[in-house]
C-alpha cells in the first residue's frame, strides 16, 4: 500500500496560503511559518503530519500527497477545513 508522509499549513483564506507559498519562495522556512500560521495543531511540529496511507486524508491532500512531487511545496489546496499548502516530504509507491 502506498504511504507518504507530509507537512502542511492549513489557513482561512487562498490569499494568506498565496502569501505564505511565496515566503517560502523567497527563502523562509516552511516550519516557522507552520508554528506561526497554521490552524492546524500540526503547525506546533513545523506542519509534520507523519506517515499514512492513501485514503487516510481527506481526497484532495490525497490527490496532491500521492502525485506530486517530493519535496515541492504545492497549494493552494482547498478542503473543507480551509486552504493549505502541502510538501512531500517522502513517498513510498
Amino acid at each position: 500500500m502506498p504511504r507518504a508522509s507530509a507537512r502542511h499549513i492549513l489557513v482561512e483564506t487562498e490569499e494568506q496560503c498565496s502569501d505564505l507559498k511565496a515566503k517560502i519562495a523567497a527563502g523562509e522556512a516552511f516550519a516557522d511559518l507552520a508554528k506561526a500560521h497554521s490552524k492546524c495543531p500540526s503547525g506546533q511540529s513545523g506542519g509534520a503530519l507523519g506517515e499514512f496511507g492513501r485514503g487516510q486524508m481527506v481526497p484532495e491532500f490525497d490527490e496532491v500527497v500521492f502525485s506530486a512531487p517530493v519535496n515541492e511545496v504545492q497549494g493552494p489546496v482547498k478542503t473543507q477545513f480551509g486552504y493549505h499548502l502541502l510538501e512531500v516530504t517522502e513517498r513510498n509507491m
